[in-house]
């Protein structure tokens, strides 16, 4: 089957869907050496800026994990107002369901009782902390910040339909890569926003601040908010920095936070500074060496004692990774159904078990056209994409999965969705998928985008940035009338 285009209604590119009509006739306008000068415009400021990713898996050791630039495309992801109205209502439905199970599976574990999960499903995924057992967080909220991965496949009908490909709930990242898209798109092509009525995204810090804000423990008024990061070294710092500043917080890291009484302080110039919301960008693992890992510098001791006394908030709660565990994913619709009494908006991707033996034997013997995935992996490492492995590849996987099957899921090949972007032979279509970032505090929103990651690749399939991918600027038409410029 045929990729769905997101630009083009045919293969031939005679005809242009309607929402990206104007766009693609100004496009068209452009001669293609003056695109090339504003992409390495954006590419120089880029660098300047300092916004990098570090790199995995490349084949030269030496070049493996270095600090590389993500790679930006000009040609933009434009979805039309009642597509994304779809996708919004959708997102919240699902993002509310993940994090009533996380209430519950800290509690009274009431979708195991009722016979829909597995409890040892639960009790022996390595996400799962003991420690947040029967802890009451505030106000009930696990996942403060959700970035969701969906991607867009062709059906029967030629027609785009939308999936759940992953829940990323643990310490989710890319917003910043949003923001900075929208950023240069509106420096290089500042006529472009006039000719379109794109939704902003510019308010989202203030978003996350109020939503962080709401998260504060009961009874305080005026929180301190901070942003907790590992430190300069981290693939991310990049994006920790700009958020706090962005936020007008500040960016701390575990050895400027101490405990005394129960309660988390901040060191700062003037003395100790009481701390009621931490946004962390640290690890599980890492948070607490009183409680966690023993040899963190990370955290902070004594930082679980003052969550369970009350007295702090950590956004996103530990332990909420339980919920985007690749093992726990196929039971999200399941999740929607139980708690909310509704049928999802959104579907996920068809998945194998391969804990279960009769979907582990047919993984093995369709390895070749599946794509297989670690249930704890993340960045699209530790994963095989079977069409495109080599015979010694798919041997050696194989031996992987019968000696651990409970470690893999399963799922079949997609044809993700396309969108024409500029590479060395000129504009050619390139795999993309779809980051929304949905924010839960008093109430569940999200600002009208997300992070559009694009295999640069010819036929990949793998988008991660950590891998090679690059990003876009997503645009979502407003209706005429509504404003088109950034708060």
């Amino acid at each position: 089957m045929l990729a769905f285009d997101e630009m083009y209604a045919a293969p031939d590119g005679a005809q242009v869907r309607a929402h990206y009509r104007d766009y693609a006739q100004w496009l068209q306008d452009q001669p293609p050496e003056w695109l090339r000068a504003r992409s390495a415009e954006a590419e120089l400021i880029f660098r300047r800026v300092g916004i990098t990713f570090a790199v995995h898996g490349e084949k030269d050791e030496d070049a493996a994990g270095t600090e590389r630039l993500i790679p930006f495309d000009l040609v933009p992801r434009i979805i039309p107002a009642h597509e994304w109205q779809l996708l919004q209502e959708g997102l919240v439905q699902r993002v509310t369901a993940l994090n009533r199970f996380l209430q519950d599976i800290y509690h009274g574990q009431e979708i195991v009782r009722a016979g829909l999960m597995p409890g040892a499903l639960i009790r022996g995924n390595s996400q799962y902390r003991p420690e947040m057992q029967d802890l009451q967080v505030p106000h009930g909220r696990y996942a403060h910040i959700a970035g969701i991965d969906l991607v867009r496949v062709g059906d029967a009908a030629g027609q785009g339909v939308f999936h759940v490909l992953e829940d990323n709930l643990r310490v989710p990242s890319g917003v910043s890569y949003m923001l900075e898209n929208r950023r240069m798109m509106m420096r290089l092509f500042p006529e472009l926003f006039l000719r379109h009525a794109v939704a902003p995204v510019a308010h989202y810090p203030d978003m996350l601040l109020e939503t962080l804000r709401a998260s504060a423990p009961p009874g305080v008024h005026e929180p301190t908010v901070v942003l907790l990061t590992p430190g300069m070294y981290n693939s991310a710092y990049f994006e920790h920095a700009f958020l706090a500043q962005q936020m007008g917080v500040e960016l701390v890291e575990g050895q400027d936070l101490l405990v005394s009484k129960n309660v988390v302080y901040m060191r700062t110039t003037r003395g100790l500074k009481r701390v009621d919301v931490i946004y962390r960008r640290v690890d599980d693992d890492f948070l607490d060496p009183e409680v966690l890992r023993p040899d963190s510098s990370l955290g902070c001791a004594g930082l679980m004692r003052a969550y369970r006394a009350g007295n702090v908030a950590i956004c996103n709660a530990p332990g909420t990774g339980v919920a985007d565990d690749k093992s726990i994913y196929p039971y999200v619709p399941a999740m929607i159904r139980f708690y909310l009494g509704l049928e999802p908006l959104l579907q996920n991707v068809p998945t194998w078990l391969c804990r279960n033996r009769d979907e582990l034997g047919y993984v093995l013997d369709h390895l070749h056209e599946l794509v297989v995935k670690q249930v704890h992996g993340a960045g699209g490492h530790g994963m095989l994409i079977g069409p495109a492995a080599t015979r010694a590849e798919l041997d050696a996987f194989r031996q992987r999965i019968k000696a651990r099957p409970d470690a893999y899921v399963a799922q079949p090949t997609l044809a993700l969705s396309t969108c024409p972007t500029l590479v060395g032979q000129g504009l050619a279509p390139r795999h993309t998928d779809l980051r929304p970032f949905v924010l839960s505090g008093r109430d569940v929103r999200m600002v009208a985008g997300g992070l559009t990651r694009v295999a640069l690749q010819q036929g990949s399939l793998v988008v991660n940035s950590s891998q090679g991918g690059g990003t876009k600027d997503t645009w979502v038409l407003e209706a005429r009338g509504q404003s088109t410029q950034e708060r």
